[in-house]
C-alpha cells in the first residue's frame, strides 16, 4: 500500500533477534528437553514477533518461527492443570516386594484376602483426556504430576482415541487417563522410513511415542502410529460411577475407549505373581512393549481408606520386569558433586545399548557402594538399567580385570572447589564441605532456590545462572536481590526489556510463604512436602532453626538421619549468613500465618474442597487450613471433619451428603477460618 511505513532499523534488528531466540528455545524445548524460559514468556516473544510481522510483511522470513504450516499450536504447548494430581507407582522389584505389598494393604484393610485388577504396565507416555458432555475438551501430558502439557491438536490424530463418547450414564465432565503408545510394528516401519529418507531414526518406541506427542505440527503426529490404551478415570462430575476398578475399565469400554484386553482380576499375591509370570513369558510376543504389570486394588472403597503416601497411591504397585544387562568397561570415573555437597561416583562407560538406550554414564551412588562392589578403571563390568530407568553397574568381570588396576580412593579435597571432604558419623554420604563457595554447589542451588516450587523467579534458567555465578555478580541467592537492570542488560542475550523482566520477577518473590522458603534454602533431604511439614509444625523460622535433633525427631515423618541434616543445616555459620541477607534483602511472608507447634486450633480435622471459591484459589484455602493444623486430602470418607463446598461442586458434595460430613460453604469458610485464627 503506498504510504505505508517501512520498519526502522531498530525494528528489523529486532524482527531478527526474536526469531534466533525463538528458534533456540524451540530446540531447547521439542529436542533437549530442557526449556529455557517459561511458556508464558515463550508466547509473549511469539507475540511480539507476530506483530511485527503483521505491521511489516517485509520483515517475514521462510525459517520464522510464525510461519510453520500445519496447524501448529502457537508459541509451543500451554498448561495444563491437572485437577487431581497424575502420581507416579512404587514399584516391586522382587517376589517379595509384592508379598510385602499385599501384607500392607490386607493389615490396614484388616482382611484376609485381596482382589486386585492386574494390568500390563505399558512402556508410554501417560496422558489425560478431558470430556465435556461427550466431546474431547482437552488432552494434556503428565508433566510434573501436577502441571501437564496441552498435546490435543496431536492426540486428535489417534484413531484409538474418540472424539466423541457413545453410550449412556456419561458424566457431564470426566477425565479419562491412558498411556499413548506406539505398537513395535509401527516403530519399525517408521524407523525403516526414516532411515530411507536420511532421517534420524527413533531409539525405542516409547521415545517414538513421545517425540510424536510432542510436535508442534499435528500433521506429523497424525503420520505416526500411535495409540492408546486407557487405564482409570481422574476426576468426574455430574454422574454415577462403578464402585470397583475392574468395572470402571468395562464402562470405558463401553463408551467407546480402548482398555488392554491383558487386564484381569486376581485374587491375593498368589494371584498377582502368577498373572506376572504369565504375561512376562508372553512379554516379547505382544505387539506393544511393556516393563511390567501393575496391581490396582479393585474396590474402590478400600482404595480411599489406604489412601495415599507421598506421590504414590498405598493401593497399587508396578512390578518391574528384570532390567536388561550388558557387558561395558569402564574408562573413567569422575567424582559429581550435587547442590548439597554429595559427591558421587559415576563411572564413564565404553558406550553400550541397554534396554533400548544408549548408556555411557552409569552412577555408583556412593564411595561405600564403589567399595562394596569393587569398582576400578578398566574394569569390564555388567550394567543395568534398574527399574528401566537408571544406569548402573551390577557387578565387575574379576577374570577381565587388567593388571595393575587400582582401588579409586574418596577424594581428600572437592574436584571443583579444593574445599575439605567431609563424612558424617554412620553416613555413607561424602560431602564438600565448601557450602555456597563451591561453583557445582552454587549453581545448583541457585537453580533449584529459583525454580517454580521454591521462589519462583521466572526468567532465571539455567544458562543465565551461569553467567550470573561465572561473571561473579552472583555468589549466594542473597546477592539475587543486589542485582539492577544496568549490569543485567549488558549480559550476553540479556538486553533491557529481559533484564526489566527478570528484575521484577525477583522483586515479585521477596514475597513468599515460610514453607517454600524452607524448601528453596535446599537443606539436605528436605523437599517440598517436608518443608511444608516443618513449618506447619514450627510455625517459625527462628524456632525452626534452633530446634534441637530430638525435636525435629519428634515431627512426625522426620526421621534421624533427616533431623540431623536439617540440625546441622542451621548450625552452619555460612547458612545462617545467607539466611540473613535473604531477611535483609526483604525476602519474607505473613508470620501470622504461620501457627507454632501446640497451638493449631484445626489440628486432626481434614478437609476436602470442591468447586471453586470466589474469594480464594483452591492453592490460597488449602494453605490457610494447613497454616492453622489442618489437612487437605483429595476425597470424601466418614473420616472427613469438613467438605468446603465452592460454586460448581462435583461429586463429592453427593458423597458428603449420603456419608453425613458436615458442609461448608465459603461463608462458612470463612466464620470458620476467622473463628480459629
Amino acid at each position: 500500500m503506498a504510504g505505508k511505513s517501512k520498519p526502522k532499523p531498530e525494528q528489523v534488528g529486532r524482527a531478527s533477534e526474536l526469531r534466533e531466540l525463538l528458534a533456540r528455545h524451540n530446540r531447547h524445548y521439542y529436542e533437549l528437553d530442557e526449556p529455557l524460559i517459561p511458556d508464558a514468556e515463550y508466547d509473549r516473544l511469539f507475540r511480539e514477533l507476530l506483530a511485527l510481522e503483521s505491521e511489516f510483511p517485509e520483515l517475514v522470513a521462510s525459517d520464522s518461527p510464525t510461519r510453520r504450516v500445519g496447524g501448529a499450536v502457537s508459541g509451543g504447548f500451554a498448561e495444563v492443570v491437572h485437577g487431581m494430581p497424575m502420581l507416579s507407582l512404587d514399584n516391586a522389584f522382587s517376589d517379595q516386594d509384592v508379598l510385602d505389598f499385599d501384607r500392607r494393604v490386607r493389615e490396614r484393610l484388616g482382611t484376609d484376602v485381596v482382589v486386585y485388577c492386574a494390568e500390563p504396565k505399558l512402556d508410554g507416555v501417560a496422558i489425560s483426556l478431558v470430556y465435556e458432555n461427550g466431546r474431547l475438551l482437552v488432552a494434556a501430558t503428565r508433566g510434573d504430576g501436577a502441571i501437564g502439557e496441552d498435546v490435543t491438536h496431536n492426540v486428535r490424530t489417534i484413531a484409538s482415541v474418540p472424539l466423541e463418547l457413545r453410550g449412556s450414564g456419561l458424566p457431564r465432565r470426566i477425565e479419562v487417563r491412558g498411556e499413548v503408545y506406539m505398537p513395535r510394528q509401527g516403530f519399525l516401519e517408521l524407523n525403516r522410513r526414516a532411515q530411507k529418507s536420511g532421517e534420524k531414526a527413533f531409539v525405542n518406541p516409547r521415545n517414538a511415542a513421545a517425540g510424536s506427542l510432542r510436535q508442534l505440527d499435528p500433521a506429523i503426529a497424525a503420520r505416526r502410529p500411535l495409540e492408546m490404551y486407557a487405564y482409570g478415570i481422574g476426576q468426574a462430575s455430574g454422574g454415577e460411577l462403578p464402585d470397583r476398578h475392574s468395572a470402571t475399565l468395562q464402562r470405558l469400554r463401553e463408551w467407546g475407549l480402548r482398555t488392554s484386553p491383558e487386564a484381569a482380576l486376581v485374587s491375593g499375591a498368589e494371584g498377582c505373581l502368577v498373572y506376572y509370570r504369565v504375561l512376562e513369558a508372553r512379554r516379547d510376543a505382544l505387539p506393544f512393549d511393556i516393563d511390567g504389570v501393575v496391581y490396582k486394588v479393585d474396590d474402590y472403597g478400600c482404595q480411599q481408606q489406604l489412601g495415599f503416601v507421598a506421590r504414590a497411591p498405598r493401593w497399587a504397585i508396578a512390578h518391574k520386569f528384570p532390567a536388561e544387562e550388558q557387558l561395558s568397561q569402564v574408562e573413567a570415573i569422575d567424582v559429581q558433586v550435587g547442590r548439597t555437597g554429595a559427591m558421587t561416583p559415576v563411572a564413564r562407560l565404553t558406550p553400550v545399548f541397554v534396554g533400548g538406550v544408549t548408556v555411557s554414564n552409569a552412577t555408583l551412588h556412593n564411595f561405600a557402594e564403589l567399595k562394596r562392589k569393587d569398582v576400578r578403571i578398566g574394569d569390564t563390568v555388567t550394567v543395568r538399567r534398574a527399574g528401566d530407568v537408571i544406569p548402573e553397574i551390577v557387578s565387575v568381570v574379576l577374570a577381565r580385570r587388567p593388571p595393575g588396576a587400582a582401588e579409586v580412593a574418596v577424594p581428600a579435597v572437592c574436584p571443583v572447589c579444593g574445599s575439605e571432604v567431609v563424612q558424617a558419623e554412620g553416613q555413607v554420604i561424602v560431602r564438600c564441605s565448601g557450602g555456597l563457595v563451591c561453583p557445582a554447589q552454587r549453581k545448583q542451588a541457585l537453580r533449584h532456590f529459583a525454580s517454580r516450587r521454591a521462589m519462583d523467579i521466572s526468567g532465571l534458567g539455567d544458562q543465565l545462572v551461569e553467567q550470573l555465578v561465572d561473571s561473579g555478580m552472583v555468589k549466594t541467592a542473597a546477592d539475587l536481590y543486589c542485582l539492577d537492570q544496568m549490569h543485567l542488560s549488558a549480559l550476553e542475550r540479556m538486553g533491557d526489556r529481559s533484564a526489566a523482566r527478570l528484575i521484577q520477577a525477583i522483586d515479585a518473590s521477596r514475597k513468599t510463604t515460610l514453607p517454600r522458603f524452607l524448601y528453596a534454602l535446599g537443606i539436605p533431604e528436605v523437599g517440598d512436602a517436608t518443608s511444608r511439614l516443618l513449618a506447619r509444625e514450627f510455625g517459625s523460622l527462628d524456632k525452626l532453626a534452633a530446634a534441637s535433633e530430638e525435636e525435629l525427631q519428634a515431627v512426625p515423618d522426620i526421621g534421624p538421619v533427616m533431623a540431623a541434616g536439617i540440625a546441622a543445616f542451621f548450625r552452619q555459620r555460612d547458612n545462617q549468613q545467607v539466611i540473613a541477607d535473604l531477611r535483609k534483602a526483604g525476602v519474607g511472608w505473613d508470620e501470622s500465618a504461620e501457627t507454632a507447634r501446640g497451638s493449631q486450633p484445626l489440628r486432626g480435622r481434614s478437609f476436602v474442597l470442591t468447586g471453586t471459591l470466589a474469594g480464594m484459589s483452591r492453592d490460597e484455602a488449602k494453605a490457610r487450613i494447613e497454616s492453622l493444623g489442618g489437612k487437605v486430602t483429595g476425597s470424601v470418607s466418614s473420616r472427613t471433619s469438613y467438605v468446603v463446598c465452592g460454586e460448581d461442586p462435583g461429586s463429592k458434595l453427593a458423597r458428603a451428603t449420603a456419608l453425613g460430613v458436615q458442609v461448608l460453604d465459603e461463608q462458612g469458610f470463612l466464620a470458620l477460618l476467622e473463628q480459629q485464627a
